[in-house]
């Protein structure tokens, strides 16, 4: 790991677009961060497809919002690290386990499964608020989409402190946020990268407003109109930035897919 990732407090990265009200540890969790969601409807996990993906007894299949697991083999493509103990993770968390499904926004892909957190709601085993579980085990990581980030800022934190502990997949030197700078030209995937704001400049990606050039580095960080706000980051800043790269640009969604460290 970098030098200057060492200086960062796990439990203290600076997320543009919070109150430090949530920066603080207690404001974060002393209120429900499910509550303002809608309900959905409620079954018993019969089938858990992978990390992030299951089927309840009604037949809905839901594709867990906020976490991004390791993919699974498909077609020609090899599983990602870590693919089988994460699904594995999730049937020990749900699978058998009446649940609430809670919506936070668009609540169907294109693939008709639900859109959703869920929550545990018999007594077979804890109470679980089950796309945080999976994230506080090391068995994903967090990733936050504009049409349904609303209860992924707490996320964060417990990706943080997994991170920090080395649980599950960050066990893995294949799951270690990488220095932008090291990335090579080719490479296409969701990815954390670690580097430090270089200039701000123009793009003419759809649905950009600006995108950041990244010290030392190929890569550009595509700022989407969802986070325009980060446009007016300070150059020089240290940053953990999430999300799909490809063809040395990495699209900036969601202003929580950019963290600052702090000074």
């Amino acid at each position: 790991m970098h030098s200057h990732v060492q200086l960062m407090s796990p439990r203290l990265h600076l997320l543009f677009g919070l109150s430090l009200a949530c920066l603080a540890l207690t404001g974060c969790r002393e209120t429900d961060p499910l509550a303002e969601l809608l309900d959905g409807e409620r079954g018993r996990v019969v089938r858990i497809i992978d990390g992030d993906a299951l089927v309840l007894d009604t037949g809905q299949s839901i594709r867990l919002i906020g976490i991004e697991a390791p993919a699974r083999p498909y077609k020609d493509r090899e599983g990602d690290p870590f693919h089988e103990e994460s699904k594995r993770m999730l049937e020990d968390i749900a699978l058998g386990r009446t649940v609430q499904v809670k919506y936070a926004g668009l609540t169907r892909d294109r693939y008709d499964r639900a859109l959703a957190h869920i929550q545990t709601t018999d007594e077979l085993g804890p109470p679980y608020w089950v796309n945080q579980e999976m994230i506080r085990r090391g068995g994903a990581r967090v990733r936050v989409y504009p049409d349904t980030a609303i209860a992924n800022a707490p996320l964060l934190i417990d990706e943080a402190d997994a991170r920090a502990a080395k649980r599950g997949l960050w066990a893995l030197t294949a799951y270690t946020p990488p220095s932008a700078a090291h990335l090579p030209p080719d490479f296409s995937r969701f990815q954390l990268v670690h580097g430090a704001l270089d200039a701000r400049i123009s793009s003419d990606a759809p649905g950009a407003s600006c995108a950041w050039s990244l010290k030392s580095a190929a890569l550009t960080l595509t700022i989407k109109r969802d986070a325009a706000e980060l446009c007016q980051a300070a150059p020089g800043a240290h940053i953990l930035a999430r999300g799909y790269a490809k063809e040395g640009q990495l699209e900036i969604s969601h202003p929580l897919n950019l963290q600052i460290s702090p000074e």
